[in-house]
């Protein structure tokens, strides 16, 4: 699953990076939390903009939007035929930038212990994502969900599921406005190599979700032995 994320990449390296025609000013962030705003990727009329959403994806149809704080992740093995997910499939996807996400270690006997997951390469990347608009009177919430996968080698020990991390190659056809069929698109949503991925060690102040700044991805030595070194 991806329970929480940072993304502190400048916004002009987004804007190279996503080839973004407009970009929304956004906070750097180190502990990006479920029903937060955060920063996504969807295209338009061919142009790709970056823009705030609500983590935590309301249907359209939804009674009451806090439904979205159930759905912050959708597997990808299933999304299509899920009532919460299927429209947002075919026809709403976008990009999450990200630069690190986090999981946790722990079991009987032993202390949770939380890692940063980064690119080797220390760059950034996009997650998969759906989207959907939920709308009451004047009241207006688009907001969105982060695809999981299975957990690659790398990170199977720490827990089954991981987000999707789609490769640039693949953007322009997931962010295209046509509707798609679930059998063009699951084939792109499987685990990344697990070569492409660090596990970084870091403190449990990361765990409140109201602490920020560096010091949430600052690497430190395991109070326990980890079982990754």
């Amino acid at each position: 699953m991806c329970g929480r994320y940072s993304l502190s990449t400048p916004r002009d390296v987004l804007t190279d990076l996503f080839e973004l025609e407009e970009a929304a000013p956004i906070e750097v962030r180190y502990n990006i939390a479920p029903t937060q705003e955060a920063a996504v990727v969807r295209s338009r009329d061919g142009r790709r903009r970056l823009e705030a959403l609500r983590w935590g994806l309301v249907p359209s149809w939804a009674d009451d939007p806090s439904i979205g704080g159930r759905l912050i992740n959708a597997r990808s093995e299933t999304a299509a035929e899920r009532p919460s997910f299927a429209e947002s499939f075919r026809e709403r996807r976008c990009l999450v930038p990200a630069d690190g996400f986090y999981e946790w270690e722990g079991g009987p006997g032993r202390a949770r212990q939380p890692y940063w997951i980064r690119r080797v390469d220390g760059a950034p990347f996009a997650m998969a994502g759906l989207w959907d608009r939920w709308a009451s009177g004047a009241s207006v919430l688009e907001s969105f969900s982060i695809l999981t996968t299975e957990a690659n080698e790398r990170l199977a020990d720490l827990h089954d599921r991981m987000p999707v991390l789609l490769p640039p190659d693949v953007w322009e056809r997931w962010l295209a406005a046509d509707p798609a069929a679930p059998e063009e698109l699951v084939p792109l949503l499987g685990p990344c190599p697990p070569g492409d991925l660090e596990l970084v060690p870091v403190s449990d102040y990361v765990n409140r979700v109201g602490n920020e700044g560096r010091r949430c991805i600052e690497r430190m030595e395991p109070v326990q032995p980890s079982l990754f070194g």
